[in-house]
Protein backbone atom coordinates (compact mmCIF):
# COMPACT_ATOMS: atom_id res chain seq x y z
CA UNK A 1 0.00 0.00 0.00
CA UNK A 2 1.27 3.51 -1.06
CA UNK A 3 1.58 6.26 1.70
CA UNK A 4 1.40 9.39 0.18
CA UNK A 5 1.50 11.21 3.70
CA UNK A 6 3.78 11.04 6.90
CA UNK A 7 2.28 12.03 10.46
CA UNK A 8 4.75 12.31 13.83
CA UNK A 9 3.83 13.14 17.28
CA UNK A 10 2.42 11.96 20.14
CA UNK A 11 -0.22 9.06 20.93
CA UNK A 12 -1.78 8.96 24.57
CA UNK A 13 -4.59 8.11 26.67
CA UNK A 14 -7.27 10.30 27.27
CA UNK A 15 -9.39 9.68 30.41
CA UNK A 16 -12.67 10.84 29.57
CA UNK A 17 -15.34 12.33 32.21
CA UNK A 18 -18.28 10.36 33.15
CA UNK A 19 -19.82 14.07 33.63
CA UNK A 20 -19.17 17.45 33.12
CA UNK A 21 -17.49 19.93 35.69
CA UNK A 22 -14.10 20.71 37.40
CA UNK A 23 -11.35 17.50 37.58
CA UNK A 24 -11.63 17.81 41.34
CA UNK A 25 -15.66 16.97 41.02
CA UNK A 26 -15.60 14.18 38.63
CA UNK A 27 -15.91 10.41 40.45
CA UNK A 28 -15.30 8.42 36.72
CA UNK A 29 -13.04 8.34 34.04
CA UNK A 30 -13.06 6.08 31.06
CA UNK A 31 -9.78 5.12 28.63
CA UNK A 32 -9.63 6.29 25.26
CA UNK A 33 -6.82 6.52 22.55
CA UNK A 34 -6.07 9.88 21.68
CA UNK A 35 -3.31 12.25 20.80
CA UNK A 36 -3.47 14.72 18.61
CA UNK A 37 -1.27 13.44 15.33
CA UNK A 38 -2.62 10.12 16.20
CA UNK A 39 -6.08 11.45 15.85
CA UNK A 40 -5.17 13.06 12.45
CA UNK A 41 -3.65 10.01 11.20
CA UNK A 42 -6.93 7.29 12.04
CA UNK A 43 -8.80 10.54 11.05
CA UNK A 44 -7.28 10.23 7.44
CA UNK A 45 -7.19 6.27 7.05
CA UNK A 46 -11.13 6.87 7.80
CA UNK A 47 -11.10 9.30 4.85
CA UNK A 48 -9.53 6.62 2.89
CA UNK A 49 -6.32 8.55 2.91
CA UNK A 50 -4.22 6.18 5.39
CA UNK A 51 -0.62 7.94 6.26
CA UNK A 52 2.52 6.45 7.79
CA UNK A 53 2.69 7.38 11.09
CA UNK A 54 5.61 7.40 13.58
CA UNK A 55 5.45 7.75 17.32
CA UNK A 56 6.72 6.48 20.45
CA UNK A 57 4.53 5.22 23.57
CA UNK A 58 5.56 3.46 26.87
CA UNK A 59 6.58 -0.40 26.55
CA UNK A 60 3.56 -0.86 29.43
CA UNK A 61 -0.02 -1.51 29.38
CA UNK A 62 -1.18 1.85 28.41
CA UNK A 63 1.27 1.46 24.94
CA UNK A 64 -0.03 -1.75 23.86
CA UNK A 65 -3.12 -1.04 24.26
CA UNK A 66 -2.41 2.34 22.23
CA UNK A 67 -0.33 0.27 19.73
CA UNK A 68 -3.30 -2.50 19.31
CA UNK A 69 -5.92 0.58 19.09
CA UNK A 70 -3.94 1.95 16.08
CA UNK A 71 -3.60 -1.22 14.42
CA UNK A 72 -7.80 -1.61 14.48
CA UNK A 73 -7.87 1.79 12.93
CA UNK A 74 -5.97 0.63 10.05
CA UNK A 75 -2.71 1.90 10.95
CA UNK A 76 0.70 -0.12 10.34
CA UNK A 77 2.78 -0.51 13.50
CA UNK A 78 5.88 -0.46 11.92
CA UNK A 79 6.83 3.13 13.01
CA UNK A 80 4.79 2.61 16.28
CA UNK A 81 7.72 2.54 19.07
CA UNK A 82 7.53 0.96 22.19
CA UNK A 83 10.12 2.21 25.11
CA UNK A 84 11.04 0.12 27.34
CA UNK A 85 12.31 3.07 29.81
CA UNK A 86 9.40 5.49 29.84
CA UNK A 87 5.63 5.17 30.35
CA UNK A 88 2.83 6.20 28.45
CA UNK A 89 1.41 9.83 28.71
CA UNK A 90 -1.64 10.34 30.27
CA UNK A 91 -4.16 13.42 29.68
CA UNK A 92 -7.50 13.63 32.05
CA UNK A 93 -10.15 15.69 30.03
CA UNK A 94 -12.84 17.72 31.73
CA UNK A 95 -16.12 19.17 30.12
CA UNK A 96 -17.98 21.83 30.68
CA UNK A 97 -21.84 22.02 29.23
CA UNK A 98 -21.66 22.75 25.76
CA UNK A 99 -18.12 19.96 25.71
CA UNK A 100 -15.59 22.45 25.25
CA UNK A 101 -12.65 20.66 27.25
CA UNK A 102 -9.25 21.29 29.32
CA UNK A 103 -6.60 18.99 29.87
CA UNK A 104 -4.45 18.19 32.75
CA UNK A 105 -1.15 15.86 31.53
CA UNK A 106 0.50 13.86 32.79
CA UNK A 107 3.56 13.52 30.65
CA UNK A 108 6.98 14.56 32.42
CA UNK A 109 9.83 12.07 30.70
CA UNK A 110 7.23 10.12 28.78
CA UNK A 111 7.79 8.36 26.14
CA UNK A 112 6.87 10.69 23.34
CA UNK A 113 9.09 13.42 24.79
CA UNK A 114 11.62 11.00 23.43
CA UNK A 115 11.31 10.56 19.95
CA UNK A 116 14.88 10.81 18.01
CA UNK A 117 16.60 12.27 15.62
CA UNK A 118 16.86 9.86 12.46
CA UNK A 119 14.47 7.37 12.69
CA UNK A 120 12.66 8.21 9.80
CA UNK A 121 15.50 7.26 7.22
CA UNK A 122 15.80 9.60 3.71
CA UNK A 123 14.70 6.71 2.00
CA UNK A 124 11.19 6.32 4.12
CA UNK A 125 10.78 10.11 3.45
CA UNK A 126 11.27 10.24 -0.24
CA UNK A 127 8.60 7.55 -0.10
CA UNK A 128 5.82 10.68 0.87
CA UNK A 129 4.82 13.78 -0.24
CA UNK A 130 3.01 15.42 2.52
CA UNK A 131 4.46 15.27 6.27
CA UNK A 132 2.45 16.71 9.02
CA UNK A 133 2.87 17.37 12.68
CA UNK A 134 1.79 19.22 15.71
CA UNK A 135 3.31 21.28 18.52
CA UNK A 136 2.93 19.21 21.39
CA UNK A 137 6.62 17.18 20.43
CA UNK A 138 8.10 20.83 20.31
CA UNK A 139 7.22 21.31 23.77
CA UNK A 140 9.95 19.02 25.11
CA UNK A 141 13.84 18.77 24.80
CA UNK A 142 14.63 15.46 22.36
CA UNK A 143 11.48 14.89 20.43
CA UNK A 144 11.12 19.40 20.01
CA UNK A 145 14.97 18.11 18.10
CA UNK A 146 13.58 15.24 16.46
CA UNK A 147 10.21 17.28 15.27
CA UNK A 148 12.46 20.01 14.18
CA UNK A 149 15.05 17.76 12.41
CA UNK A 150 11.93 16.06 10.35
CA UNK A 151 10.70 19.09 9.43
CA UNK A 152 13.95 20.43 8.12
CA UNK A 153 14.17 17.49 5.95
CA UNK A 154 10.80 17.13 4.70
CA UNK A 155 11.46 20.79 2.93
CA UNK A 156 14.90 20.02 1.59
CA UNK A 157 13.01 17.30 -0.17
CA UNK A 158 10.07 19.33 -1.93
CA UNK A 159 7.75 17.66 0.62
CA UNK A 160 4.53 19.40 1.58
CA UNK A 161 4.73 20.51 5.81
CA UNK A 162 1.18 20.69 7.82
CA UNK A 163 1.38 21.93 10.96
CA UNK A 164 -1.39 22.30 14.05
CA UNK A 165 0.32 24.03 17.02
CA UNK A 166 -2.51 22.44 19.22
CA UNK A 167 -1.43 25.11 22.00
CA UNK A 168 -0.90 23.59 25.81
CA UNK A 169 0.41 26.32 27.83
CA UNK A 170 1.32 23.89 30.86
CA UNK A 171 3.25 21.19 28.51
CA UNK A 172 6.20 24.66 27.86
CA UNK A 173 8.42 26.22 30.08
CA UNK A 174 7.24 29.58 29.46
CA UNK A 175 5.48 32.05 27.10
CA UNK A 176 8.46 33.19 25.09
CA UNK A 177 10.10 29.61 24.66
CA UNK A 178 6.37 28.80 23.04
CA UNK A 179 6.55 31.55 20.94
CA UNK A 180 9.99 31.48 19.60
CA UNK A 181 10.30 27.43 18.71
CA UNK A 182 7.02 27.47 16.74
CA UNK A 183 7.89 30.54 14.91
CA UNK A 184 11.31 28.94 13.96
CA UNK A 185 9.39 25.59 13.17
CA UNK A 186 6.81 27.68 10.99
CA UNK A 187 9.68 28.79 8.21
CA UNK A 188 9.32 25.46 6.90
CA UNK A 189 5.54 25.03 7.62
CA UNK A 190 3.69 24.91 4.01
CA UNK A 191 0.16 25.12 5.53
CA UNK A 192 -0.76 25.90 9.02
CA UNK A 193 -3.92 25.49 10.92
CA UNK A 194 -4.74 27.07 14.34
CA UNK A 195 -7.36 29.52 15.93
CA UNK A 196 -6.72 32.87 15.88
CA UNK A 197 -6.13 33.04 19.62
CA UNK A 198 -3.13 30.59 18.81
CA UNK A 199 -1.94 32.97 15.90
CA UNK A 200 -2.40 36.10 18.36
CA UNK A 201 -0.47 34.34 21.29
CA UNK A 202 2.60 33.16 18.68
CA UNK A 203 2.45 37.44 17.69
CA UNK A 204 0.61 37.77 14.43
CA UNK A 205 -2.04 40.63 14.58
CA UNK A 206 -4.78 41.58 12.75
CA UNK A 207 -8.74 43.26 13.18
CA UNK A 208 -9.88 40.14 11.55
CA UNK A 209 -9.44 36.53 11.37
CA UNK A 210 -8.15 36.62 7.73
CA UNK A 211 -5.86 39.89 8.64
CA UNK A 212 -4.35 37.82 11.44
CA UNK A 213 -4.07 34.47 8.85
CA UNK A 214 -2.23 36.88 6.72
CA UNK A 215 0.39 38.10 8.94
CA UNK A 216 1.17 34.62 9.73
CA UNK A 217 1.77 34.01 5.91
CA UNK A 218 4.67 36.33 6.59
CA UNK A 219 6.58 33.64 8.89
CA UNK A 220 6.24 30.88 6.40
CA UNK A 221 3.13 28.95 5.50
CA UNK A 222 1.41 29.45 1.87
CA UNK A 223 -2.03 28.11 3.31
CA UNK A 224 -3.61 29.33 6.76
CA UNK A 225 -6.42 27.91 7.93
CA UNK A 226 -8.41 29.97 10.79
CA UNK A 227 -10.95 28.22 12.86
CA UNK A 228 -13.95 29.18 14.79
CA UNK A 229 -15.57 27.07 16.15
CA UNK A 230 -19.71 27.40 15.95
CA UNK A 231 -18.29 30.12 13.97
CA UNK A 232 -17.02 27.87 11.07
CA UNK A 233 -13.78 28.78 9.79
CA UNK A 234 -11.60 30.88 7.11
CA UNK A 235 -8.92 29.95 4.50
CA UNK A 236 -6.47 32.27 3.39
CA UNK A 237 -3.91 30.79 0.45
CA UNK A 238 -1.05 32.54 -1.60
CA UNK A 239 -1.09 33.06 -5.36
CA UNK A 240 1.69 30.43 -5.70
CA UNK A 241 -0.30 28.04 -4.65
CA UNK A 242 -3.02 25.65 -6.53
CA UNK A 243 -5.59 26.80 -4.10
CA UNK A 244 -4.45 30.85 -4.29
CA UNK A 245 -7.31 32.94 -2.74
CA UNK A 246 -9.61 33.34 0.37
CA UNK A 247 -12.57 31.38 1.49
CA UNK A 248 -15.02 31.15 4.24
CA UNK A 249 -17.72 28.84 5.54
CA UNK A 250 -20.43 29.45 8.33
CA UNK A 251 -20.09 25.68 9.46
CA UNK A 252 -22.53 23.19 10.70
CA UNK A 253 -24.78 22.65 13.72
CA UNK A 254 -23.79 19.18 15.00
CA UNK A 255 -25.59 17.99 18.37
CA UNK A 256 -22.30 18.04 19.91
CA UNK A 257 -21.29 15.78 22.24
CA UNK A 258 -17.50 15.80 23.01
CA UNK A 259 -15.32 18.53 21.46
CA UNK A 260 -12.49 16.41 21.55
CA UNK A 261 -10.74 15.77 18.31
CA UNK A 262 -12.39 17.66 16.52
CA UNK A 263 -9.37 20.20 15.47
CA UNK A 264 -7.94 17.01 14.28
CA UNK A 265 -10.72 15.79 12.44
CA UNK A 266 -10.64 19.83 11.07
CA UNK A 267 -6.99 18.86 9.89
CA UNK A 268 -7.08 15.15 8.52
CA UNK A 269 -10.42 16.52 5.97
CA UNK A 270 -7.78 19.30 4.92
CA UNK A 271 -5.04 17.75 4.28
CA UNK A 272 -7.48 14.99 2.42
CA UNK A 273 -9.40 18.12 0.65
CA UNK A 274 -5.96 19.45 -0.83
CA UNK A 275 -4.69 16.05 -1.42
CA UNK A 276 -7.72 15.56 -3.74
CA UNK A 277 -7.15 18.78 -5.48
CA UNK A 278 -10.14 20.64 -4.07
CA UNK A 279 -10.25 23.75 -4.34
CA UNK A 280 -10.10 26.06 -1.22
CA UNK A 281 -13.99 26.57 -0.54
CA UNK A 282 -14.74 22.75 -1.04
CA UNK A 283 -11.70 22.07 1.26
CA UNK A 284 -12.55 24.11 3.64
CA UNK A 285 -16.57 22.94 3.94
CA UNK A 286 -15.28 19.35 3.75
CA UNK A 287 -12.98 20.16 6.79
CA UNK A 288 -15.71 21.94 8.86
CA UNK A 289 -18.07 18.85 7.64
CA UNK A 290 -15.46 16.01 9.32
CA UNK A 291 -14.58 18.23 11.99
CA UNK A 292 -18.36 18.87 13.24
CA UNK A 293 -19.20 15.17 12.51
CA UNK A 294 -16.37 14.35 15.35
CA UNK A 295 -18.55 16.23 17.64
CA UNK A 296 -21.27 14.19 17.38
CA UNK A 297 -19.68 11.19 19.81
CA UNK A 298 -17.73 10.65 22.78
CA UNK A 299 -13.59 10.57 22.16
CA UNK A 300 -11.76 11.63 20.25
CA UNK A 301 -9.80 8.85 17.68
CA UNK A 302 -13.41 6.74 18.52
CA UNK A 303 -15.77 9.62 17.65
CA UNK A 304 -13.63 10.52 14.46
CA UNK A 305 -15.99 10.08 11.24
CA UNK A 306 -16.12 7.69 7.68
CA UNK A 307 -16.17 9.34 4.74
CA UNK A 308 -19.92 8.32 4.18
CA UNK A 309 -20.64 9.63 7.82
CA UNK A 310 -18.90 12.79 6.27
CA UNK A 311 -20.88 12.86 3.37
CA UNK A 312 -24.34 12.14 4.76
CA UNK A 313 -23.45 15.13 7.22
CA UNK A 314 -22.86 17.48 4.64
CA UNK A 315 -26.35 16.46 3.05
Amino acid sequence: MSHDVLIAGETLIDFLPAASGPIDAVEEFERRPGGAPANVAVALARLEHTPTFWTRVGDDPFGRYLRDALCDHGLSDRYVELDPDAKTSLAFVTHDETGDREFSFYRDGTADTRLEPGRIDDDVLADHEWVHVGGVTLSSGRSRAATLELLERATERGCTVSFDPNERPELWADDDTYRRVVRDALATVDVLKATAGELERLGFEGDTAEAIARDAMTAGPSVVFVTRGSEGAIAVADDGTPWAGTASHPGYEPDVVDTTGAGDAFVAGAIAGLREDRDLAETLAFANAVGAAATTAAGAMTALPTRAAVTSFED
